[in-house]
């Protein structure tokens, strides 16, 4: 089954992200300021992407960054949860999540994490040809 066609921007969801960058839990803070921020390749935070808002998108690597709290460990967040990143996938986005405890606790390991999967979607991206 090949990819969906993508286009990332929900302008019906502005509003709500606006809200989301304003309203940021500590964690999502702590990553965007203090490394996503000013990564050398453009990182949004509180992103729409068709129906959802992802904490934070590289569009470049197609790569979605979700911070998660103690509530997305409950049933039905697991499964919300779980139908976002499918759909994310089914656009050719890969979904990695950390939990407030990770960032809290080992900030450089997600930052180091964030990195090497940068590096490693960045290199299995179709080329461009000149």
């Amino acid at each position: 089954m090949g990819k969906k066609p993508f286009t990332a921007y929900n302008g019906a969801l502005r509003n709500h992200a606006r809200e989301l960058r304003k309203n940021m839990t500590s964690q999502e803070k702590k990553l965007w300021y203090g490394y996503l921020r000013n990564y050398p390749i453009k990182f949004y935070r509180q992103r729409s992407i068709g129906y959802y808002i992802a904490d934070f998108y590289c569009s470049k690597a197609r790569l979605v960054i979700e911070v998660d709290g103690s509530q997305h460990f409950e049933p039905k967040d697991l499964l919300y949860d779980e139908k976002r990143t499918t759909y994310f996938k089914e656009y050719g986005l890969e979904v990695v999540r950390f939990t407030n405890r990770d960032i809290d606790t080992n900030l450089r390991g997600v930052c180091d994490f964030i990195d090497l999967k940068i590096e490693e979607r960045l290199k299995s991206a179709p080329q461009k040809r000149p």
